[in-house]
């Protein structure tokens, strides 16, 4: 049985890439911090992805996994003029810097197998950049330099790094705000769903040929 663990699973896109996985016969881990996963046949480990050595107690618990999967993430809607360092440390902290040091401990395991599959979430404002969302457009395009990097140094090996940039989805942290109004700034003329996003990320890593890439899920933003 092939093992897959995602960061942020306890909800949104991570519980539906989550069940997704659980579907086609994958074990499935999942790290939570302050919501629960209530997933039935879904494993969840504590993390707080701030803190590097519970990253690194984290990933201690696997000798092989496959996938790796790196949703955690938290927004911050916010003028620059009024970000702080504790905001922006946050985001980066989160968003950014877990998804590398997780993206390292995954890739010491996969090396072993010369095999495995990693996804990066990040995001469209990643891609075109947010006003008042400056610190987190920043750490999601982070995000696509470290697949694009990280996808060139692994392939070698028979590993594929991948990205998966959402477009607005109808997630908790998009909740705060009117759906009509968040609708007329896509194309396609709705919000994605957790699922379409979550099948964007099973769909990459069942093909070995595919690595480097960033795919939008994003109804024709970008």
């Amino acid at each position: 049985m092939k093992t897959v663990l995602i960061t942020g699973g306890a909800t949104g896109i991570g519980r539906a890439a989550a069940e997704l996985f659980l579907q086609n016969g994958y074990e499935v881990f999942v790290t939570v911090h302050k919501t629960p996963c209530t997933l039935a046949g879904v494993q969840s480990v504590p993390c707080d992805l701030r803190d590097l050595s519970q990253i690194e107690a984290l990933f201690s618990q696997f000798a092989r996994l496959d996938v790796l999967v790196n949703n955690a993430g938290v927004s911050l809607i916010r003028q620059i003029n009024d970000t702080t360092l504790a905001d922006y440390e946050q985001v980066m902290q989160v968003n950014a810097r877990a998804a590398f040091f997780c993206a390292k401990q995954a890739a010491l395991r996969m090396l072993k197998c010369h095999s495995g599959s990693i996804i990066n979430v990040s995001s469209v404002w990643g891609q075109l950049g947010a006003s008042c969302e400056v610190a987190y457009s920043m750490s999601k395009a982070a995000v696509i330099g470290l697949t694009k990097a990280l996808a060139q140094e692994l392939a070698p090996s028979g590993i594929t790094v991948n990205c998966v940039a959402p477009g607005i989805i109808d997630t908790r942290m998009n909740a705060p705000f009117d759906a009509q109004d968040l609708a007329q700034e896509v194309p396609c003329g709705r919000l994605g769903t957790p699922q379409e996003a979550a099948q964007a990320i099973y769909a990459l890593t069942q093909n070995p040929y595919i690595t480097g890439q960033v795919l939008g899920v994003n109804g024709g933003m970008v």
